[in-house]
């Protein structure tokens, strides 16, 4: 599976929940971390960790874990790297306060 059905496959799975905002953006042109972002805004940080840990086991189910994961102490922004997609869950005030949608505002948004 390369990196943009990951992204698709990932955003496709966090659809499912009752999300403030979700989207794909891709960043390969721009930066050498990764080729997408997923943004997931979540309402509290209850959802952001019962969203994350959701997504992570299903995402297992077939083989696929991530590289690297971070902020399931707060669970305020969750980070979970799967090298090519790197997704972000993030609370709905963290969210405004980091604007990384305005940070990574030159990428493409992705269709799902």
């Amino acid at each position: 599976m390369n990196s943009h059905e990951l992204a698709l496959k990932i955003a496709n799975i966090l659809d499912k929940k009752k999300l403030e905002e979700l989207e794909i953006i891709e960043v390969k042109e721009l930066t050498t971390l990764t080729d997408y972002f997923v943004i997931a805004i979540c309402s509290n940080t209850r959802q952001t960790k019962a969203v994350s840990e959701e997504m992570e086991y299903l995402l297992s189910e077939d083989g696929i874990n991530p590289r690297h994961t971070e902020g399931y102490e707060t669970s305020r922004w969750i980070l979970l790297d799967y090298l090519g997609v790197i997704v972000h869950i993030l609370y709905k005030e963290d969210a405004q306060i980091y604007g990384l949608r305005r940070l990574w505002q030159d990428g493409k948004d992705i269709s799902f």
